[in-house]
């Protein structure tokens, strides 16, 4: 490989990729509206459940001592009418409206009611345990047992338990963020590399010295410097070199260069910037998937665990939101470096044959 000529080959690009404004623009807008969208995401979790009450069991919680470090906060209303307002307005997540007379009903074993009122947004988990809290009160007003029998229990939490130290949303979207800048640089490079073949270019090159593992090398190396140094500034805009710097800015030069692979393949089948926007989507829409995974709690599924692209967020994720280290991302390095050279090797292969039989 001639490094002079790889790099003549890089200039070219270069000069190309600025000419081209649609990318330019794009690019810069991109880098704009994601910044701005992470600035408006909520980054904190509130993980107290506010809890509105009315009528005579009012008078059952004047003992009551609850703090926010049980997760549980309730309120006292006079009326249903302003239980129900609360509701609406989000001042309490859900309430519940006790008839007048309930503590005596109770007591006296008459039939009574109790409204459980609940947003359009409460998850249904939590309706359900409003409805079997108000069966637990019922039978503690009435001095009854419960019908069941209390089975002794022990808590045990897989992995790190995260209760009150939960990760926000923005903490969470940083992987998603900087993919989608990798994803916009890929389309550039694809249609920047089918514009060539279109165009007889890559013909023309190969009749001087250079030859065709110049031009390969040259591709993948401005492909991967590309979707770097554009993920680098998102990245930075984003605060997520605060920890670990060295290990982000790994990962990230990757990804870069696995989502190059990708666009080479997309850059030699496409015919103009249609059929590479098509296939860059076939690629990159799959590839995004484990990021947007990572924006939920849980254990991702196995096939998104499978994919090219998950040691990437996963690495990002744990060590921006986690605090992670170079020993836990190890094994997401080995494999992400594994899938880089594939994918690197199969676009160059199929750029080649392109090249070949065009």
């Amino acid at each position: 490989m001639h490094l002079r000529v790889v790099w003549a080959f890089l200039k070219k690009d270069t000069k190309a990729f600025r000419r081209d404004r649609f990318f330019v623009v794009l690019t810069f807008v991109g880098l704009l509206f994601y910044i701005g969208i992470f600035q408006v995401i909520p980054d904190s979790v509130d993980e107290i459940v506010e809890l509105g009450v009315s009528g005579d069991i009012g008078v059952l919680l004047e003992g009551a001592s609850f703090d926010d470090s049980g997760g549980l906060s309730v309120a006292r209303f006079g009326s249903e009418g302003a239980l129900v307002e609360a509701v609406e307005a989000g001042e309490v997540m859900a309430g519940l409206a006790f008839p007048d007379g309930f503590v005596a009903a109770v007591g006296a074993g008459d039939p009574v009611s109790v409204k459980v009122i609940t947003g359009q947004g409460l998850p249904v988990e939590l309706r359900g345990a409003l409805t079997s809290a108000v069966r637990e009160i019922a039978f503690g007003v009435s001095g009854q047992v419960l019908p069941v029998a209390q089975l002794a229990a022990e808590d045990v939490v897989l992995g790190v338990d995260r209760a009150g130290d939960q990760v926000s949303m923005r903490e969470r979207m940083r992987p998603l963020f900087a993919f989608l800048v990798l994803m916009v640089e890929a389309i550039a490079l694809g249609s920047l590399v089918a514009e060539e073949l279109q165009q007889k270019t890559v013909q023309a090159v190969l009749v001087t010295p250079a030859r065709m593992r110049d031009f390969l090398a040259s591709k993948a190396v401005f492909g991967t410097l590309l979707a770097f140094l554009e993920a680098l500034i998102i990245l930075v805009a984003l605060g997520a070199l605060s920890a670990e710097p060295l290990l982000v800015l790994a990962v990230t030069l990757l990804g870069a260069a696995m989502v190059t692979g990708f666009a080479l393949v997309a850059g030699s089948l496409g015919r103009d910037f249609i059929t590479v926007l098509f296939w860059s989507m076939l690629f990159m829409i799959p590839l995004i998937v484990p990021a947007g995974a990572l924006m939920f709690p849980g254990q991702a599924a196995g096939w998104i665990r499978a994919m090219p692209s998950y040691p990437l967020a996963k690495v990002i994720f744990e060590t921006t939101a986690l605090g992670a280290g170079w020993a836990e991302a190890a094994g997401s390095i080995v494999a992400l470096g594994a899938w880089c050279v594939a994918a690197l090797a199969f676009g160059s292969w199929v750029l080649r044959r392109r090249m070949v039989t065009q």
